[in-house]
C-alpha cells in the first residue's frame, strides 16, 4: 500500500514538472526579448530642429569639396555653433552664439551682396564669414563625445529658435571672437565701418581664459621682411605712437615707418592688437593680450557671464549696445519673396 502510494506521489509530482517546464523555459526569452523590442522601439532624441518660419535655406559653399550646399537655416545655424563655441560652454553663452550665428546669416543673405564668392553662394564655410561643420564632420571630430555635445549644441538653438539679434529693427552685424584684452573694440578701430552698437565694453572676466596671453619669436630678419622695415641698431624695435578705445595698438612708428596695430597683426600672424615685444639678440620675443579682432561679442566673457548667471539676452545686450532680440519671421518672409 505504501508502495502504491509513493508511486502515486512520484507521478504527480513528474505531471507538474512536465506541465511548469515550457513555462520556466519561456518565462526568461520572453522578458529577454520584450526588454530589447522596447528599447529598439523607444525613439531616439533628433537633432534636427525643425524649421521656424518660413522654410528658409542657406546656401553654404564647402570650400573642401569646392561645391555649393543648401542646408535648412536651422540646420546651419547648429553646424556654425558647434564650430565656432566649445560644446561644454554655458548653455546662455551657446544660446548667444547661435543668435549671433542666425543673426549673421540672415543679414547677408538680406544684403545679397557675395563678396568673393561662388554664384548661387551665400556664405562659405570658413572663417572668411562663419565657420561651419555638417554632422558627419562634427560626428568625426567630436567622436566618443558626438551624443552629449550635439545636444547642447541642438538644445541652445532650438532655445533661441526664430530670432535675431536687431538694432532700429534691422539685423545687426553681429561680430564675436574669443577672448579680449580686457575690453572689446569699437568697429571704426579695427574696420572702416563705425557701428554705433559695436562699441568698447570692458570685459575683465576674459583674464580667466586659456586664451589671454600668447608669446611667440622670430628672428629680427623674419620680423624685417614681414613688415618692410630695418631696425636700428640700438636695439629698440618701435614706438607705439597711439592706442584705440579698446586699449590696443592703433599705431606704431618703426624706424620712421608707420604701421596700423591691424597691419601688423595681420603681417605677423598675431593672435591679438594688443602686444608688447622686446629684441633680444637676433630674435624678437612678442606677447599679445586677448585673441581675435576683438569687435562685438567675447566668446569667453560671454562663458564667464553666463557663469554668473547673465542670460543670452543680457550677454548680447551687453556687448552690443542698444540692441534687441527679436523675431526673424519678417526679415525670413523677404527672404522667401525674393525667391
Amino acid at each position: 500500500m505504501k508502495r502504491l502510494k509513493l508511486l502515486l506521489a512520484l507521478g504527480s509530482l513528474l505531471f507538474i514538472v512536465v506541465l511548469l517546464i515550457p513555462t520556466l523555459l519561456v518565462i526568461p526569452f520572453h522578458e529577454k526579448t520584450s526588454g530589447s523590442l522596447i528599447e529598439a522601439l523607444q525613439p531616439k532624441p533628433s537633432i534636427q530642429p525643425k524649421q521656424a518660419g518660413p522654410d528658409v535655406e542657406v546656401a553654404v559653399y564647402r570650400s573642401k569639396e569646392k561645391r555649393i550646399e543648401h542646408i535648412p537655416l536651422e540646420q546651419y545655424v547648429i553646424g556654425v555653433v558647434a564650430a565656432e563655441m566649445p560644446a561644454d560652454f554655458e548653455l546662455e553663452a551657446l544660446k548667444a552664439q547661435a543668435l549671433t550665428a542666425r543673426t549673421y546669416i540672415v543679414k547677408q543673405m538680406l544684403s545679397d551682396q557675395p563678396i568673393e564668392l561662388p554664384k548661387g553662394a551665400n556664405v562659405t564655410d570658413t572663417v572668411m564669414h562663419q565657420v561651419y561643420y555638417s554632422d558627419e564632420e562634427l560626428r568625426k571630430q567630436w567622436g566618443s563625445d558626438y551624443d552629449w555635445k550635439m545636444k547642447r549644441i541642438v538644445k541652445a538653438v532650438q532655445e533661441t529658435q526664430g530670432q535675431i539679434i536687431t538694432y532700429n529693427n534691422a539685423p545687426i552685424e553681429a561680430a564675436f571672437f574669443s577672448t579680449s584684452n580686457g575690453f572689446t573694440e569699437n568697429s571704426e578701430a579695427y574696420w572702416q565701418n563705425d557701428f554705433p552698437y559695436l562699441k568698447s565694453v570692458a570685459s575683465p572676466w576674459d583674464k580667466q581664459s586659456p586664451k589671454f596671453y600668447h608669446q611667440t619669436a622670430m628672428s629680427v630678419a623674419e620680423f624685417e621682411q614681414r613688415l618692410g622695415v630695418k631696425l636700428p641698431n640700438d636695439g629698440s624695435v618701435g614706438v607705439i605712437v597711439s592706442r584705440t578705445p579698446g586699449k590696443r595698438v592703433a599705431v606704431v612708428d618703426i624706424s620712421g615707418k608707420q604701421l596700423t596695430g591691424r597691419e601688423i597683426r595681420e603681417k605677423l600672424g598675431l593672435k591679438s592688437t594688443d602686444f608688447t615685444w622686446v629684441r633680444k639678440g637676433e630674435e624678437i620675443v612678442i606677447t599679445t593680450k586677448g585673441y581675435g579682432h576683438g569687435v562685438g561679442m567675447s566668446q569667453y566673457g560671454a562663458n564667464f557671464l553666463a557663469k554668473q548667471g547673465k542670460t543670452c539676452k543680457d550677454i548680447v545686450r551687453y556687448y552690443y549696445r542698444g540692441v534687441n532680440v527679436s523675431s526673424a519671421t519678417a526679415f525670413l518672409n523677404r527672404l522667401t519673396a525674393k525667391r
